[in-house]
């Protein structure tokens, strides 16, 4: 449910419109390439994480792999990006709940949403556990309700919906395949959140079963959620509907006559914002207290009651109680400022998780999950990861926040391999 929860997001419900609008009705390709480079990735982190489980799974594995600078630089990268993308989903929540309460400004729902998690996952890994699998829990009955609907509406089994057949699909690839991979480009990050498992695997009782398990089953059932999805928006809708554009899901269901359809999606997005910010911060604290015990971060993160690192767990929120600041300041800017700021340094993650799991794979010798195909679609992952990063270049809209991305990582690789230079130096002397 954690590997679940943690890629159905707002992204899914919201920001697949524009993939259809990049793809048209092809950006079921564009999903099924997506979701194919994503399985892979998982597939080598449980490979890795099998063997070496860890709170602080990929960054470890790059620390073992490539060298300390590699683990810091990774580790470090993570926990900052998603700091920030605590405060971008916290206003996201805020935007909604100010929708339904006016009269309570947007920061103090901030604050509200960031204290309540905080506090949830400062009491213990089981707090942080239940809500997640109840989050969860709710996102997926909601998709499952809506692949229902859609396909009684397709079928003509709903009263007073007429089914449109295959007429929908007829101009089905409007922009050609350049559309394909510009919509790839737009849904890839959708997928974003995976890697959250195999940093909670380290918390299970058993840490290698517990991997085997959620990769075998989540990325099947994630492909036919995300795929199942956007068969159904773009058969029962015209692609360049501007209804689409805007909210696929709310446009499926005016269309088959669901009153109230926004709000329901409302609360549909509110539950995955608030099951995000859940799941990020837990992820982010065992990303720090990692790096401490490995010396890679001070010391009194290690600070641990009833299994969590309080002083991480702290330490992570820092960035999201800040924006509420923010959102007092700049309530109806923030959010897009704060997205363009961290949206590429998944890739950098993914990037590293490839790396990694081509050198540490010499070293397993009858590895618990095996990567498919290695070691020939680990260096196709590795390529396609290469690829999107030169097309975002290229691209004037998205330059700015890979160049972001690429700042922020190279100022963390200089700090490591600066303390790197130190110690070796210290242990010259010494």
């Amino acid at each position: 449910m954690i590997a679940l929860g943690g890629v159905i997001g707002a992204g899914l419900f919201v920001g697949t419109g524009t993939g259809i609008a990049l793809a048209g009705p092809a950006v079921l390709i564009s999903f099924g390439l997506a979701g194919m480079l994503a399985l892979l990735v998982l597939r080598m982190l449980a490979e890795m994480a099998a063997e070496h489980p860890s709170g602080g799974a990929f960054s470890v594995h790059a620390e073992k792999a490539i060298g300390p600078w590699a683990g810091f630089t990774v580790g470090w990268t993570y926990w900052a990006a998603v700091g920030v993308v605590l405060a971008v989903e916290a206003t996201g929540a805020a935007k909604i709940a100010s929708g339904w309460l006016p009269a309570v400004p947007q920061w103090a729902w901030v604050l509200l949403f960031m204290s309540t998690l905080t506090a949830v996952n400062l009491v213990g890994v089981r707090n942080f556990g239940e809500f997640e699998f109840w989050f969860a829990g709710l996102k997926v009955a909601a998709i499952v309700l809506f692949l229902a609907l859609g396909t009684a509406a397709i079928a003509g089994l709903l009263p007073g919906v007429d089914s449109p057949g295959t007429q929908n699909l007829s101009d089905f690839l409007p922009h050609g395949w350049g559309g394909v991979i510009a919509g790839f480009m737009a849904v890839v990050f959708a997928f974003g959140g995976l890697e959250v498992v195999t940093i909670a695997a380290a918390d299970a009782e058993d840490p290698r079963h517990a991997v085997k398990k959620a990769v075998r089953t989540s990325m099947t059932r994630l492909l036919v959620f995300y795929l199942g999805s956007m068969a159904v928006v773009v058969t029962l809708l015209p692609w360049n509907n501007s209804e689409v554009g805007a909210s696929p899901y709310v446009a499926v269901l005016n269309r088959i006559g669901i009153p109230a359809a926004g709000q329901i999606m409302n609360v549909v997005i509110f539950v995955a914002l608030l099951s995000a910010i859940n799941a990020t911060l837990y992820g982010a604290a065992r990303m720090l207290s990692s790096l401490a015990e490995r010396g890679e971060a001070p010391k009194a993160l290690l600070t641990k009651k009833n299994g969590v690192p309080r002083n991480a767990v702290l330490a992570s929120t820092a960035f999201g109680f800040f924006s509420v600041l923010l959102n007092y300041l700049w309530p109806d800017t923030v959010f897009l400022l704060l997205l363009n700021a961290v949206g590429s340094a998944l890739l950098v993650v993914w990037a590293f998780i490839a790396i990694s799991q081509i050198r540490l794979r010499r070293t397993m010798a009858n590895p618990a999950v095996p990567m498919w195909g290695y070691p020939y679609l680990s260096w196709l992952a590795l390529a396609v990861i290469g690829g999107i990063i030169v097309l975002m270049l290229s691209d004037e809209q998205a330059r700015g926040q890979i160049l972001s991305t690429g700042v922020l990582v190279a100022v963390v690789a200089a700090v490591a391999l600066g303390r790197s230079a130190l110690r070796l130096r210290h242990h010259d002397r010494t």
